[in-house]
């Protein structure tokens, strides 16, 4: 096997030096059983260690068994509580600050909305209660307490138009009826209306003169309206 190429070599040297020396030992051994033959005597040199050294990891690796493998390193019960440990009130300290930033559907309780944000609401927590969690946990306070994120949503009709569904169920008739005639149906695609008139548009011109527009697109200063449209 080719030698690495030297700063691959220099990663492995700092890893080495920023491990335990049974770690140290044992990484050596992987890198020396990984290399193949010739691998003990190249590791040492990499790793500035002895190659008896590198046997003996290569040795204890080879002979791990799974009850060393799982064992664990950290006591029972050590480690980071979980936010509901630590902050045993939370879900109502939480409730109490979305308090007054609360609206909701009168009609239907579980429909229920914030003003607040993740972050702000985490900022709450920690100046009203001394509660320091991260944006996460707030995130599953808040699905907790069945408030999702939404955006609205176009479908409340401001205005009723007399035989408006009678309309398309005439349109769909007349285009199965050229269908089944085997006449072409063309479809028009119509985008936002533009008024016309010196408003302000994006784009540039080469010109001796300064361009100047309104500051406000208002309708009453409109010389008409176009809808671009094109044919699908």
């Amino acid at each position: 096997m080719e030698p690495y190429d030297q700063d691959t070599e220099q990663y492995m040297k700092r890893f080495y030096d920023s491990l335990s020396e049974k770690d140290r030992r044992r990484y050596a051994g992987i890198e020396a059983l990984r290399y193949g033959p010739g691998g003990r005597n190249y590791i040492a040199n990499v790793l500035g260690c002895s190659r008896r050294t590198v046997s003996k990891g290569a040795k204890e690796v080879s002979q791990l068994c799974k009850a060393d493998v799982d064992s664990r390193i950290r006591r029972p019960g050590a480690g980071r509580q979980s936010y509901q440990q630590q902050w045993p009130a939370i879900d109502e300290q939480f409730l109490h600050v979305l308090r007054d930033h609360t609206a909701g559907d009168p009609m239907d309780e579980t429909v229920r909305w914030t003003d607040l944000t993740v972050r702000q609401i985490a900022q709450l927590l920690h100046g009203d209660y001394g509660i320091r969690v991260s944006t996460s946990v707030v995130r599953k306070l808040l699905k907790k307490h069945h408030y999702r994120r939404r955006k609205a949503q176009k479908r409340q009709t401001m205005k009723a138009v007399k035989h408006r569904n009678e309309q398309f169920e005439n349109i769909q008739r007349l285009k199965d009826e050229y269908e089944a005639a085997g006449n072409p149906i063309v479809s028009m695609d119509t985008k936002k209306k533009e008024y016309l008139g010196n408003f302000y548009r994006d784009g540039h011109l080469y010109t001796l003169e300064e361009l100047r527009a309104y500051d406000h697109d208002f309708t009453s200063f409109a010389e008409g309206i176009i809808i671009p449209h094109s044919l699908l």
